[in-house]
């Protein structure tokens, strides 16, 4: 099956071809480094994580994944925090790179940052100016929006209607409303650089179009990002790229997942809603994050909640534990996985616009086949398989073993090991013995610890569980700022 994939640009799935055969770009937009990523910046990396496992396997991708690391944003929180800029993007671009190490995802093949690009941007905006897309106006550089007629396509608004619907700046100096600035003057306290039209500091939308252009070219296969930059971001990468190569194709498909929100509510600080990647990683272990950000189809919106975490846990438990009980022992090697053969039916639910749900219910129909097959030679090649769809999902590489000692990596107590099997073993010697009260407490004590014990043929099993704790409501959070774009 070839893949298919849902582009924005033409509202249509569409069969995806690269420009060049056997050859795949791919830019997302990433984050904007002044504040831990909340939950929600961490669905599009998964999202693309995933893209990028299935392009590589037919293709030699190259995948860029940008750094915001000069924004007004950034200026405000570090002026508050009386640091330069860079002290204050290097410690949350820091944080940004772990947490997204924790939850798998891969980093890109280039990840540039804006402050690493500013002749390029300048460069880019001379050329604006020079083909009759810019002007300057009292220090701004800004875009000549109806000086390109195809504007509004990717969002599928008129114009009117877009600057109706955007929260754009008035200004005395802006030939039309929706003109946006590509370079803005900088005071003598705000963070700038010298220019043609004075010291300033580049626009937001200019700084993607000078990167991929700079890494990928005047036209890239994919641009990917979250829905929520639709309009105003992409609209501008579009019409500026465009312009600026004399009317090439910028992207040529355009992938925008939906966003995530919190117990059916839209994340905000007045709220207290607001969950750090950070925060979910220690209460629930990375691999069930991970899963959970993956178990709504992509484009769809995402709500987090307690039950989703718990139910991605139980779809993880049933997998690892189909693996543990084929004797699977050890962590997946890069040998081990290209040897089992990917599920062909996980395969085509990805290749299907990244069906991620499907896949998950067809990685769960190998773990039934795996648990109900006798046929030793079978269930060898059953595991394989079920570790190389895994694979693709990012997730099933650990050893199933580890996975139930710590929970998917959540330590729920300071009982170790040892201990947990002595209480064990003094179960079992009283299940033996038919004092049942005295197994059935020691199995009650396991549980207040977060030990769940398991009766299975050929003898008892354990697992740590992660306790269940709500969303952090309390006081603190009103201060987190949203996170990275």
């Amino acid at each position: 099956m070839a893949l298919n994939l849902h582009n924005t640009l033409s509202r249509t799935r569409e069969p995806f071809t690269p420009a060049t055969p056997g050859r795949v770009s791919m830019y997302v937009c990433g984050p904007t480094v002044y504040n831990f990523a909340h939950i929600g910046n961490a669905r599009p990396p998964v999202v693309f994580d995933v893209l990028a496992h299935l392009l590589r396997r037919t293709y030699a991708l190259t995948y860029v994944r940008n750094v915001t690391d000069v924004d007004d944003k950034i200026n405000n929180a570090a002026r508050e925090e009386g640091v330069e800029i860079g002290v204050l993007t290097t410690r949350y671009l820091e944080a940004y790179r772990a947490d997204m190490n924790a939850l798998g995802v891969a980093p890109p093949d280039v990840e540039p940052l804006v402050t690493g690009h500013l002749p390029d941007i300048v460069r880019l905006i001379e050329r604006l100016i020079a083909a009759g897309h810019a002007y300057e106006a009292e220090g701004h550089v800004l875009f000549d929006v109806p000086s390109y007629a195809a504007y509004g396509r990717l969002s599928g608004r008129d114009t009117d209607e877009l600057v109706a619907g955007a929260r754009v700046e008035v200004a005395p100096y802006k030939r039309y409303a929706g003109d946006f600035v590509l370079w803005k003057p900088s005071a003598p306290d705000v963070v700038g650089w010298p220019s043609p039209w004075g010291r300033g500091r580049p626009g937001w939308h200019i700084e993607c179009s000078a990167m991929v252009e700079r890494h990928l070219g005047a036209t890239i296969d994919i641009h990917g990002g979250g829905v929520d930059l639709v309009f105003p971001h992409h609209e501008n990468e579009v019409a500026q790229s465009t312009c600026a190569h004399a009317g090439k194709t910028y992207a040529r498909y355009w992938l925008h997942n939906g966003l995530v929100v919190v117990n059916g509510e839209k994340m905000s600080k007045s709220l207290g809603n607001f969950l750090l990647v950070r925060d979910a990683l220690a209460e629930h272990g990375a691999e069930p994050v991970r899963l959970a950000l993956l178990k709504a189809h992509y484009r769809q919106p995402l709500d987090w909640t307690q039950a989703l975490v718990g139910e991605a846990r139980q779809n993880l438990d049933r997998l690892y534990g189909a693996l543990r009980d084929a004797g699977v022992r050890g962590a997946a090697s890069d040998a081990s996985v290209s040897a089992g053969e990917t599920p062909s039916r996980v395969l085509a639910a990805l290749e299907d616009d990244l069906n991620t749900p499907l896949a998950l219910s067809e990685l769960l129909a190998v773990a039934r086949g795996l648990n109900s097959s006798r046929d030793g030679d079978e269930r060898r090649r059953l595991a394989r398989e079920l570790r190389a769809g895994g694979a693709l999902l990012g997730l099933l590489q650990a050893d199933p073993h580890a996975w139930f000692a710590r929970s998917g990596g959540v330590a729920a107590d300071d009982l170790d090991a040892a201990e947990i099997d002595s209480l064990l073993a003094q179960r079992d010697a009283f299940r033996r013995d038919r004092n049942y009260r005295e197994a059935d407490r020691i199995r009650d004590r396991l549980a207040e610890r977060g030990i769940v014990i398991e009766d299975v043929s050929g003898g008892a099993r354990w697992r740590r569980v992660a306790a269940p704790a709500a969303v952090d409501s309390g006081a603190g959070q009103a201060a987190r700022d949203e996170g990275p774009r």
